[in-house]
Parts: structure tokens; C-alpha cells; sequence
């Protein structure tokens, strides 16, 4: 035993001292990134993204460039804007809100190829995708038989890297066959996500207790019939279908979707492809951001006495930008975006609907308060940090889902099951484009070392 504890005390010696070098040799030189011009982050110097690629998919639009007389350019900011394949979104959800629809399979049908479906196509493609709703036995017994967890994202990724043992080609890049792996992920994520987290809830996981997706549902009702046991009311059917549209397609810049293109472009399967989406949205800087929220406004309901008063949130909100208290990360999370600098599309459209939803869910209080610090925050940062900010998607998506009953741990995972819609977008066009993603990184060191005998070294 007493070896063993030696080993282990030796063992603990040789991780500590590798993580001490990495962080010691893995630091850049702020000088360097200066004189080579490096894009980290692939970032400009204003903040806008290099341009890497090109794709008809998805637009984002939250600043204009304006050139000048001498040659420079100035980025101005503008009214968010989001597109799918050159459609306005708040178009797309204001007409399917008018005819009294759902709108993610449409949605769906246009990110994967570029045009609007006729109304029998459409009718077409839905039947189609509830078809491919069911799980392979084999794939239910894997998700029965996990152990105890919390872990939603790892067990939606460790199911989709499995898929691939119920496909007979699943490492085929012919479009025939990578536009039905897309098609049926597409169909059984919701599934999927549902599954995963109620067998990791039970006390005693039998098949039994989970419902089978009915093939008369949408993809938004499906989900909520199979988490919540029974049908939905149409209005949070529609509401959440609306949010399944939101989150379904960003742009390729967005991370998750680089991912996606970049494994896509090795030739690697649709499977690894769209896990790389999954690790990806996993990180609490891009899907679990909404979660981040929440935590955050948990702080600051505990934390600050009277919630109506501004002088009071101002001054916690300096707090957090000073990285004195929540998480003392210095971030006001669901403030901010990579692209929207005045407004984020579909902030506006939620935070007009999480209104709503706060009376029927009694909760008017606490959506009084994310209002007031979506008034304070954005003017606080600017003052503090000089960048302009606006409420994002992410600042009023946890509050809806959480009126609607979900919890917490769902909040990245739907929105998967939204943007794997767009991922598999990016996929199919990424191998039709057939150029492997390879950009160059600059060395930060300084000349060839020379070889060091072991014997000599200290």
C-alpha cells in the first residue's frame, strides 16, 4: 500500500509539473501576434471575422463596412439581421405564425437545398422525416443501459457516434447517402435528446415508460409529447417550434458549424462530422451559453435585495465586469455577440414573447428584472469596455424554456436539435466545394534548438 500511495503522490509530482510547462511554454508573445498580423480567433483587429469560406446557407448581418477616402475602412453598427438561404427569418416566422403552422421542416427543407417547398414537397418531406423518428433497438438499449449521469451533450454524442453501426454505408460521401444520414439525425435528434435525459432521470429505466414519437406531430410537438408524456398546448407547440427555427442556422462562421465543415471536409462520415458539432456546441462559450444565463441571473436574484431598483442591479452588474462576484469570468452573460452589435433578431422577437409567457407563468417579477438589466447592461459595458453589446439570443432562451417546464440541462441540447439542421447544410455543401480547411500557423519560436543528451538534462 505504502508503494501504491508513492505512485500515485510521483504520478500527481509529473502531471503537475507537465500542466506548469504547457502553460509556461504554450503563452504567445503579444508583440509577435502584432508584427505577423495573426488572426487569433480568426478575427480581424476590428473584430469582424476573416473570411475562410463561402456558403449560400446562412447570413449574418451586424455591421456594415464603410469605406473612406483615405483608403481605410470603418465598421458601422446596424439593426441585426439573420437570413436563411437570402429569407428574412422574422419573415419566415411571421408567415408561418400567420397561416397557423409549424415551420421547422420547412426550414429544414430550405437550408438542405436552397429554395422554398412547394406545398405537396413539403407534406412529402414531413412524412418523410417522421418515418425516421424511431431508434434502432439496439441504439435504445445502449441509452437504457448507460450508467447514472448528468451529462446531456455527451450522451447525445456518444448515441450519434453510434448511429453509424445500423447504417450499411455509413462511411459513404455520396450525396444519396449523405443526405440521408443528414435526414434521419435530423428526425432523430428529438428523439434522441428526449430519451437520453429521461432514462438518465428513472429509478428503474424500462423501455415502457417512454413514448414513441407519433407520426401526425411535428418535430417541436414530437419532442414535447415524448419529454412530457402527453400533447402539448398548441401555443408552446408553436412557440417552441419558433425557437427550433431561430437556432436552426447561423452562418459557417459560428463554431459549431466550422466544426462540422471542417471534420466534413477531410472526408470523414456524416456521424463524426456532426459530432464535431455536438463537441463543439458543448462549450459554455457557444451552446451553453443559455445556461450560463440562467446560473447567472440565479446569482443575481439571491444576491440583489430589490429587483426594481437600478442603482442596486447597476452596481452587482459592475461587479460582475470587474470579475468581482458570480463566476468572476468578467462576463455579463447573454450580452454581446460575435456579429449583432445594436440588436440581435431573435432577442427581439423573444423577449416580446417571454413577456407573454411570464404572465401565464406567473414569473412577471423575475422577467421585470432580466428586462432591467437587458436596459442597464448593454450602456454599462459600453462605458466600461468601450464595445457596443446587445441583448443575444441566449439572455431570454433559458427563461422561455424554463416557463415552458424544461430544465436546465436541455437548453444545449435543443439546441442541437435545432442547428444539426444547419450543420448538415454546411456538410453537404462542404463536400460539394471539396477542399479540405487547412489554414497556417505561425511558430512563436525562435530559431532550431539544439539536441539535449538525457543524461545532461536537468
Amino acid at each position: 500500500m505504502k508503494e501504491l500511495r508513492e505512485g500515485v503522490k510521483d504520478m500527481d509530482g509529473v502531471l503537475k509539473k507537465v500542466q506548469e510547462l504547457a502553460l509556461i511554454h504554450d503563452k504567445v508573445d503579444p508583440r509577435i501576434i502584432k508584427e505577423k498580423n495573426i488572426k487569433l480567433g480568426l478575427r480581424n483587429e476590428d473584430g469582424t471575422g476573416v473570411f475562410v469560406g463561402i456558403t449560400s446557407k446562412g447570413q449574418v448581418i451586424g455591421y456594415e463596412k464603410v469605406a473612406h477616402g483615405d483608403g481605410t475602412e470603418r465598421v458601422n453598427p446596424v439593426p441585426g439581421k439573420l437570413f436563411y438561404c437570402g429569407y428574412d427569418v422574422d419573415d419566415l416566422v411571421r408567415e408561418k405564425e400567420k397561416e397557423g403552422r409549424f415551420g421547422y421542416e420547412e426550414i429544414v427543407y430550405l437550408l438542405l437545398t436552397g429554395v422554398l417547398p412547394a406545398k405537396a414537397d413539403l407534406k412529402a418531406f414531413s412524412q418523410f422525416i417522421a418515418k425516421k423518428r424511431g431508434l434502432p433497438d439496439e441504439a435504445m438499449e445502449m441509452i437504457l443501459n448507460r450508467p447514472r449521469h448528468d451529462d446531456q451533450m455527451g450522451s447525445l454524442h456518444t448515441i450519434v457516434s453510434a448511429m453509424h453501426l445500423f447504417d450499411k454505408h455509413p462511411n459513404s460521401t455520396d450525396m444519396s447517402d449523405v443526405m440521408r444520414q443528414c435526414i434521419e439525425l435530423i428526425a432523430q435528434f428529438p428523439t434522441m435528446i428526449a430519451y437520453n435525459y429521461l432514462t438518465a432521470k428513472m429509478e428503474k429505466k424500462e423501455r415502457k415508460k417512454l413514448k414513441d414519437p407519433l407520426p401526425n406531430l411535428s418535430a417541436a410537438e414530437n419532442f414535447l409529447y415524448m419529454f412530457f408524456g402527453e400533447l402539448p398546448d398548441r401555443a408552446t407547440a408553436e412557440l417552441f417550434d419558433t425557437m427550433l427555427v431561430f437556432h436552426a442556422e447561423h452562418g459557417g462562421g459560428n463554431n459549431s458549424t466550422f466544426s462540422t465543415r471542417c471534420v466534413s471536409s477531410s472526408g470523414a462520415n456524416t456521424y463524426m462530422a456532426l459530432c464535431a458539432g455536438i463537441g463543439s456546441l458543448s462549450g459554455h462559450l457557444h451552446g451553453g451559453a443559455n445556461e450560463a444565463v440562467v446560473a447567472m441571473m440565479s446569482d443575481i436574484k439571491r444576491k440583489v435585495k430589490n429587483w426594481e431598483n437600478d442603482d442596486e442591479v447597476t452596481r452587482y452588474l459592475e461587479m460582475i465586469l470587474d470579475k468581482e462576484t458570480a463566476d468572476k469570468s468578467g462576463k455579463i452573460y447573454g450580452m454581446g455577440h460575435a456579429v449583432y452589435t445594436i440588436s440581435d433578431p431573435r432577442a427581439v422577437y423573444l423577449e416580446n414573447k417571454a413577456g407573454e409567457l411570464a404572465k401565464s407563468a406567473k414569473r412577471e417579477e423575475e422577467f421585470s428584472l432580466y428586462k432591467r438589466i437587458a436596459r442597464i447592461a448593454p450602456k454599462l459595458v459600453r462605458e466600461k469596455k468601450g464595445k457596443i453589446v446587445c441583448t443575444n439570443v441566449d439572455f431570454y432562451s433559458g427563461f422561455v424554456y424554463r416557463c415552458m417546464g424544461i430544465p436546465k440541462e436541455l437548453f444545449t441540447p435543443i439546441f442541437a436539435m435545432a442547428r444539426v439542421a444547419g450543420w448538415s447544410a454546411h456538410r453537404i455543401e462542404e463536400i460539394v466545394q471539396a477542399r479540405i480547411i487547412r489554414p497556417s500557423y505561425v511558430t512563436s519560436l525562435k530559431g532550431k534548438k539544439s539536441y539535449i543528451p538525457i543524461a545532461e538534462r536537468e
